[in-house]
């Protein structure tokens, strides 16, 4: 039989997706856990992963199309059933054994339809496969269910599959990923044993407590049939805009596991003609003919202006990740900083260093999801709250020589990074309790002041602006702060948060000064009613006043403090004196019992 793959749930609220692209085409053969195809939401872009072996049959939903949740996207099966044996659907590459010698005819016009075609209506009556059992099993074993995620979240995404059926696994051993609107998690094995079944597909919403999968023992697993042999790395760009040409000439030779030649292959290779590449794509194009790369390293290389080809891939079977391209952005970025720093002293200034410019300058795109519903919210906290803005002026001498004489010793007895932020967020707290209008909500016409500080932190990452929050930031001192901010900081850029990192702030800070803004008006997140944000720090000329009165010039280091708030509740005369609090408790810089010195 053929197995159905479907368009997994794709997170909270999130109903469809669209696909973006299609790594294999109708005629070629994939591996369990394969990239299958690209889906873009509006919370992430994922890959899709095959649950099973086999050959492309038929691929239901094409490119740039959308696709509800539960939707047929594509069939797999042993071959028989396969567009390319009716119409010469992009089965150009097929291997031999799957292409009957009965069919002669579909193959006149593989090299023409590689790129096209992929809708053609496949055989129905395809013949018994042993595929089936790869993305089922008996059923019997233990039940893996979806777990709680969080306050509020009713459901989640299964975002990527890390076992597959007939794996084996351990208790606590990472079993899949599942996505929500707040965090992205690993989901552990409560049982050792073996996958027998899948019940919830990669992009598939499940609610909380249903059945993702069932493990058990290995009796009641149906192992996969034996694998086919992979298509040519090369073809896993078959609809992308790389010339057909470069993914030609791996057609010649059998696909490479297998000892047989595929005939009548070989002759279409050269009746493809050469597609130009687009300008966007051309510091990839070279990487592909030597294993996929997915679209987060893709846009990476390309906005760097880093050639693919040249990248060595650390992942599986050579694979450029994220961070093999990251190392060679840093070694070009050296080998530029090279000249500058070797010109001697009198040499004559050089030309400027040439603009970059973006791929996507003069194009257009569809604005993804995650982009749609930020808007959404963003709007809706500016059409629900009267909000503004109002700053101060800190002079953050005395810190930074604080921090300059303990930072050394306090990562070492503290095992934390000493930053400005934990100095500001301890500020900010005493004023929150000094002042709790601030680290307030609105009900109705009823005010409900917080009994505890809980800091929502805003943190930059590569999926987006997740807020991880400081619980009961209160009862910490100053070390406890540090602590927290280097610990969901770097949690949140290694995407290991938990739903429950993400909920329940009272109180949010933003750091926009660590991108250099002097500051900003930044947008309150309801139902909170107040956000801090902190400028950058720097050193410039300021009046001073010594213990005489008199007044001087100084070099000083200086920072904004702003703070956006609801007016509904917080008045103007609320938001100075609050900026006043911490504006003071900063300036004088009493911070010496906390930093043991």
């Amino acid at each position: 039989m053929s197995e159905t793959v479907k368009m997994p749930a794709l997170g909270e609220s999130v109903t469809e997706g669209t696909v973006t692209r299609w790594l294999k085409s109708v005629g070629d053969t994939v591996e369990v856990d394969e990239p299958l195809l690209e889906v873009s939401t509006d919370k992430v872009d994922t890959e899709i992963p095959s649950p099973v072996a086999g050959t492309i049959e038929q691929i239901l939903v094409q490119e740039d199309e959308d696709a509800e949740v539960g939707a047929d996207l594509v069939v797999i099966g042993d071959g028989s059933g396969s567009g390319a044996a009716d119409s010469g659907d992009s089965g150009a590459e097929a291997p031999a054994e799957e292409a009957p010698a009965e069919e002669p005819a579909a193959e006149s016009s593989q090299g023409e339809d590689l790129a096209s075609d992929e809708t053609a209506a496949p055989s129905t009556d395809t013949p018994a496969s042993e595929e089936k059992p790869a993305a089922g099993g008996s059923g019997e074993g233990q039940e893996v269910t979806m777990p709680a995620l969080g306050e509020s979240v009713t459901e989640g995404t299964v975002t990527r599959w890390l076992k597959s059926v007939g794996d084996t696994v351990e208790v606590d051993e990472p079993l899949l990923e599942v996505s929500t609107d707040k965090v992205d998690t690993e989901i552990p094995s409560p049982v050792a044993g073996t996958v027998i079944e899948i019940r919830v597909q990669e992009d598939e919403d499940a609610e909380v407590g249903a059945v993702l999968a069932i493990v058990g023992d290995s009796s009641g697993s149906a192992p996969a049939a034996a694998p086919a042999a992979p298509a040519p790395e090369a073809k896993v760009e078959e609809k992308a805009p790389e010339p057909a040409a470069e993914e030609k000439p791996a057609a010649a030779p059998a696909p490479k596991e297998t000892p047989a030649p595929a005939p009548e292959k070989a002759p279409a290779a050269p009746a493809a003609p050469a597609a130009p590449a687009p300008q966007a794509d051309a510091s990839v194009s070279g990487a592909e003919s030597s294993g996929y790369v997915t679209p987060l390293v893709r846009k990476m290389a390309a906005e760097a202006g880093i050639d693919l080809s040249t990248v060595s891939g650390t992942g599986l079977g050579g694979r450029i990740r994220k961070q093999d391209v990251q190392k060679a952005i840093d070694a070009q970025a050296q080998q530029q900083a090279a000249p500058a720093a070797s010109a001697p002293a009198g040499a004559p200034a050089t030309a400027a260093a040439p603009v970059e410019v973006s791929p996507l300058r003069g194009t257009e795109e569809k604005m993804t999801r995650i982009r749609k519903v930020t808007a959404k919210r963003m709007m809706e906290s500016l059409h629900s709250m009267a909000q503004l803005t109002t700053a101060v002026e800190v002079d953050m001498t005395r810190v930074a020589k604080l921090r300059g004489r303990a930072k050394d010793s306090f990562a070492q007895r503290e095992g934390a990074k000493l930053t400005f932020l934990p100095f500001i967020m301890q500020a900010a707290v005493e004023a929150l309790k000094t002042y709790p209008k601030l680290n307030a909500t609105i009900d109705g016409e009823t005010i409900r002041y917080g009994a505890s500080e809980n800091i929502g932190m805003a943190a930059d990452t590569e999926r987006g602006l997740v807020v991880p929050v400081i619980k009961n930031s209160g009862d910490l001192n100053l070390a406890g702060l540090a602590r927290q901010i280097g610990d969901l900081g770097a949690r949140a850029k290694g995407n290991k948060l938990t739903p429950d990192d993400l909920q329940g702030a009272t109180f949010t800070i933003t750091n926009t000064g660590s991108g250099g803004a002097l500051w900003d008006t930044p947008i309150v997140p309801d139902p909170q009613v107040g956000i801090l944000g902190c400028g950058t720090i720097v050193k410039r000329p300021a009046v001073v006043q010594n213990a005489e009165g008199d007044d001087s010039i100084a070099i000083r280091s200086m920072m904004y403090l702003f703070l956006s708030y609801d007016h509904r509740l917080v008045d103007g005369g609320d938001a100075a004196r609050f900026l006043t609090h911490m504006k003071k408790r900063l300036e004088e810089g009493a911070f010496e019992s906390d930093l043991g010195l």
